[in-house]
């Protein structure tokens, strides 16, 4: 019986992470979106949301620029597939928070938020600020489970 729920668990889990990496196109599509000045290589200042996914994946860019067989690899394991990731319900969720600042404005940016405020913890542990999303002004919160949501 215990095979078997280890089998299960290991392949729901296989399964989760397959699903959430992007096709070969997509990542493709998307870098090409991200290179604002076409040079082939990426910055924070042109893809921030990617650079914070790698920040929280501990895989931050060594040099400050991220080319596009590195992007390619990082996007087709699933790194950059954030903003389709689904928060818990009910969130932002109440709880000891030990993000930074920092954690949390990556989290953010990560989410495909821009323009992330200072950021504040509230009385529940939840770190709140201003975003852009969509080309709006937004309000938003990053749980102490990583969730991020716009309130």
């Amino acid at each position: 019986m215990r095979k078997l729920i280890a089998f299960t668990t290991a392949l729901l889990l296989t399964t989760s992470f397959a699903n959430a990496a992007m096709s070969e196109t997509d990542c493709q599509a998307a870098f090409k979106k991200a290179d604002a000045n076409s040079d082939g290589t990426l910055t924070d200042a042109e893809a921030s949301q990617y650079f914070a996914a790698m920040r929280i994946a501990n895989k931050p860019a060594t040099d400050g620029r991220l080319s596009s067989a590195d992007f390619l690899t990082n996007c087709k394991s699933g790194m950059y597939d954030t903003v389709k990731r689904v928060s818990d319900p009910g969130a932002p969720l109440a709880g000891a928070n030990s993000f930074t600042e920092a954690q949390a404005q990556d989290r953010a940016l990560a989410a495909g938020f821009s323009k992330v405020s200072a950021l504040k913890k509230d009385d529940n542990g939840v770190w709140r600020g201003t975003a852009t999303n969509d080309g709006k002004n937004v309000n938003v919160a990053v749980d102490f489970k990583g969730n991020v949501v716009a309130n």
